[in-house]
């Protein structure tokens, strides 16, 4: 019976317990940074800040204490924000055994560093590590809708035991040793998710956003391959996979915000109302363009989102921008 402990009790850490609790053979914990959310997932069982409407089976452990919970655990699953993976691994790299395994499962990059989450956690902890992404929305994979992820690492021991571990009749997860790929197919889709849904709530039509999304993929993969990844990766689960959900589905939160800003909210009034969840891609885009100006990468898309989100600039008038560029191949 392995251990697993899920550090970061979100929509998606909340989902990912639920979902490892209903497929059985482990000992599970549930950290949360917050003493008053973890009393109230221990007295209730919902978590209601976050995914209201499913319960956590009374075998998973809640605790707030985060010594505690990564104590003789065989597994860590960070599900934290992105820009706060480096402190929460530096928290617990003095209490780590050489052999407890890392997982990755926060999508995005490093504000100030462009660093990915595997390389946050090699840079302070030298555990062996991996990453879990793909088309995965928290409440489908509670509700035990049938879903498909990807567990990438450069170690196929790794990559094994998190697939043994983690499927079960409703999640299925192939391996991959391209840890780039897969990282940067999570991350970079969140910031084409929000100009996704900037087109919509302008009222643009299906055109426009088969357009976005079909450059947003090329847009990802160049990035992504100037990283070491893979393009075949990019078309896969962690790929297209997670970006046609993100840029489509209404659960989406990356989405949900470029909706609003296409309907002309300001994004601090937007934020405002997520009540303390996090839309990555507002992160996510300004390291992108310091990743790809250090590859020297085009990225239109996301040069004129991190105008829209940081400098402004009227969704309307990025698309205009967008459509004007020169010609060029495909």
């Amino acid at each position: 019976m392995s251990r697993i402990a899920i550090l970061g009790a979100g929509a998606w850490g909340t989902a990912l317990a639920i979902s490892l609790a209903r497929r059985g053979g482990h000992e599970l914990t549930l950290w949360a940074h917050s003493p008053a959310l973890a009393g109230q997932l221990a007295e209730t069982g919902e978590n209601l800040p976050y995914l209201p409407g499913f319960t956590l089976p009374m075998d998973v452990e809640i605790t707030s204490d985060l010594p505690r919970a990564v104590f003789e655990a065989d597994i860590l699953v960070c599900v934290t924000p992105t820009q706060h993976v480096r402190a929460t691994i530096a928290h617990i790299a003095p209490l780590l055994t050489r052999n407890q395994i890392i997982l990755s499962a926060s999508k995005g990059l490093e504000e100030k560093t462009f660093l990915r989450m595997t390389q946050v956690i090699a840079a302070v902890a030298g555990n062996p590590c991996g990453v879990l992404s793909g088309p995965s929305f928290a409440q489908e994979v509670a509700a035990a809708v049938p879903t498909a992820i990807v567990a990438a690492s450069s170690s196929n021991e790794v990559a094994l035991t998190v697939q043994r571990e983690f499927s079960s009749p409703t999640l299925r997860l192939y391996t991959n040793d391209d840890v780039a790929g897969v990282e940067l197919g999570g991350a970079l889709k969140n910031v084409i998710a929000v100009a996704a849904g900037a087109i919509h709530g302008l009222g643009l039509g299906a055109n426009t956003s088969a357009a976005l999304v079909t450059r947003g993929i090329a847009e990802i993969t160049r990035l992504a391959v100037a990283c070491g990844g893979r393009r075949q990766t990019l078309a896969g689960l962690a790929g297209v996979g997670d970006l046609v959900l993100t840029c489509t589905g209404a659960l989406s939160r990356n989405r949900s915000v470029g909706v609003e800003l296409g309907k002309g909210r300001k994004l601090a009034d937007i934020l405002a109302g997520l009540n303390g969840k996090v839309a990555e891609g507002i992160f996510s885009t300004a390291a992108a363009l310091g990743l790809a100006a250090r590859y020297e990468v085009e990225m239109p898309i996301a040069q004129q989102m991190d105008a829209v989100l940081h400098q402004g600039k009227s969704p309307r008038e990025a698309i205009r921008e967008l459509m004007a560029r020169p010609g060029r191949d495909e």
